[in-house]
């Protein structure tokens, strides 16, 4: 499913135009990034759907898969969504 798919299933049953529907689930979408994005606790709970969340992973050494030389590969933040239990009830049916 992509993004228009999605905005054609909301608007068809809410009854609001295309344009209005895609206002808002850029609203929802948006809201989610700056709240994973801030610097709290970085958390976004959807009862019954899941939860997006941050976690962080230390620095740690790689290695260039061309030359094999070691590679020092940054501390970073990464976003991470975990299912809820209808969610996965539903795609495991």
């Amino acid at each position: 499913m992509t993004k228009g798919d999605l905005v054609e299933k909301v608007a068809a049953a809410v009854d609001l135009t295309k344009k209005d529907t895609e206002v808002v689930i850029d609203t929802i979408f948006e809201s989610i990034s700056k709240a994973l994005a801030s610097k709290g606790d970085g958390k976004v709970e959807l009862r019954g759907f899941g939860s997006f969340r941050v976690r962080e992973r230390g620095a740690r050494q790689g290695r260039n898969p061309q030359t094999g030389e070691p590679v020092r590969v940054p501390h970073k933040r990464v976003p991470y969504f975990k299912p809820g239990k209808g969610l996965r009830a539903l795609v495991d049916s």
